[in-house]
């Protein structure tokens, strides 16, 4: 049996905590959201902030509650160095732009209406708290789940560094269950708001390679793709999907995020999956 040091153990109990925290949402606000105007296109940071947000509601919740959180904790969140006299003004700045923010999202028979993220917020700068609450526009895709519905865990968005591979994690997690998906490239441009990258070329260098080096790396997905052409046309992405199950890729992976929130020479983690036989549970 591996065996885990003192110090190690630490850490691996910091990071299971932080793995406790799940996200679970419904389909609809993952597959069928578009947000056309650059200036509602939420930032790597505020994905980050809203996720956090999520991961706080219990699975009994019935309405939306105000969270009391640190500002430390949302430094953390956000990747914000907490030493930084800056980090209070960026979050009030963070949180007064995400509550203008809305999007679109498709209903039944066509139909398509405005959401909007955040409710009320309070941040007391003696106390280094931060009181939030997410606007009820959320809670039929948030609350009382019973059904098409898609939950991660927190961790393994954390150390992402780019806005798409938050999204296309999600993506790809919602289609988990089928193994593959295949997306019109123009729709998955759109949903991962990134209709910019007008080429392919400049969307699959700038916007797809990187999401899939990070989801692969970060995240409990493995995932490939590959091109559809119709003529000459660059028209559709077929994306197989699979879990890692393997304890040896799990702790591969959680000894990369360990690295990335909290850099250091050498991981404890690190240590830990090198010292681990190969093996599958």
């Amino acid at each position: 049996m591996l065996q885990i040091k003192d110090e190690s153990r630490e850490v691996m109990d910091r990071l299971t905590e932080v793995r406790d925290y799940k996200i679970v949402k419904s389909n609809d606000i993952i597959q069928k959201v578009s947000i056309i105007d650059p200036k509602h296109r939420l930032s790597l940071q505020e994905q980050k902030i809203i996720l956090f947000l999520i991961s706080k509601i219990k699975p009994c919740d019935e309405n939306f509650n105000f969270q009391n959180l640190q500002i430390s904790d949302f430094c953390k969140i956000c990747g914000i160095d907490s030493d930084n006299g800056g980090n209070y003004k960026y979050l009030k700045d963070t949180i007064l732009t995400l509550s203008s923010k809305k999007f679109w999202l498709t209903l039944d028979a066509g139909t398509e209406t405005t959401v909007s993220w955040i409710d009320k917020a309070w941040i007391n700068r003696n106390s280094g708290s931060i009181k939030i609450r997410l606007d009820d526009d959320m809670k039929p895709y948030l609350l009382q789940l019973q059904e098409k519905f898609t939950q991660y865990e927190l961790l393994y968005i954390l150390a992402m560094k780019s806005q798409y591979s938050i999204r296309l994690y999600e993506l790809l997690k919602s289609y988990e269950f089928q193994n593959q998906k295949i997306f019109d490239i123009n729709e998955l441009k759109t949903l991962l708001s990134a209709e910019n990258y007008t080429r392919f070329p400049d969307f699959k260098r700038k916007v797809l390679d990187i999401a899939m080096r990070e989801i692969n790396s970060l995240s409990d997905l493995a995932v490939t793709y590959s091109i559809i052409k119709e003529s000459r046309r660059f028209a559709k992405l077929e994306f197989e999907i699979k879990v890692k199950n393997g304890m040896r890729d799990r702790l591969k992976t959680w000894a990369k995020i360990d690295i990335a929130i909290s850099p250091m020479k050498t991981s404890l983690l690190e240590k830990i999956y090198q010292e681990t036989p190969n093996f599958d549970d």
